[in-house]
């Protein structure tokens, strides 16, 4: 095991390097954990323009988790467990010609929110991107109010530089 932490109640979190069995959990997770975020792009959107421009990049999302446990990805795979359960997982890729390590795909189980494990992910990668000689550590996402606790996470692990983006959409 590669990280672990106390939380309050004595629980026991811990990081690991994930294996090819995990795959169908992370999928679970992945399915629980964006279903909400799916539903709000669909709200903000509507139901036309989601379908349109939307809609094909949340149902691609399972093939692109499963395309991070190839071996010329690019990309490695940690999981979160909680009381021995899989909860979470967070995908890094390091570039050692930018020396910029970037957080990708990750989520946490929506039944396992608000424990901390979503922040110590963060600070997992970003411990194992300085380890291997990262300068800068990155991370994309929402601005939307699903996006929220993602956002809060992410500042509470030290991600303080932020850009704003907004992304428009028209339909013709």
């Amino acid at each position: 095991m590669d990280f672990h932490i106390m939380d309050n109640s004595r629980s026991e979190i811990q990081l690991r390097l994930s294996q090819n069995s995990d795959l169908p959990r992370l999928e679970e997770i992945r399915q629980a954990a964006f279903a909400p975020i799916f539903e709000s792009f669909r709200s903000i959107m509507g139901e036309v323009t989601y379908n349109l421009a939307q809609a094909h990049e949340d149902n691609a999302q399972g093939e692109l988790l499963a395309s991070l446990f190839k071996d010329d990805s690019g990309w490695t795979v940690y999981v979160a467990e909680y009381a021995g359960n899989i909860t979470g997982f967070v995908s890094l890729q390091l570039n050692p010609d930018t020396k910029i390590g970037e957080i990708g795909l990750n989520a946490v189980h929506p039944d396992y929110a608000n424990r901390g494990i979503g922040t110590l992910m963060y600070e997992f990668a970003a411990l194992k991107m300085k380890e291997a000689g990262m300068a800068v550590a990155t991370v994309s996402t929402g601005g939307d109010p699903s996006h929220a606790p993602a956002r809060k996470a992410y500042r509470k692990a030290g991600f303080e530089v932020e850009v704003p983006s907004v992304w428009f959409c028209r339909k013709l």
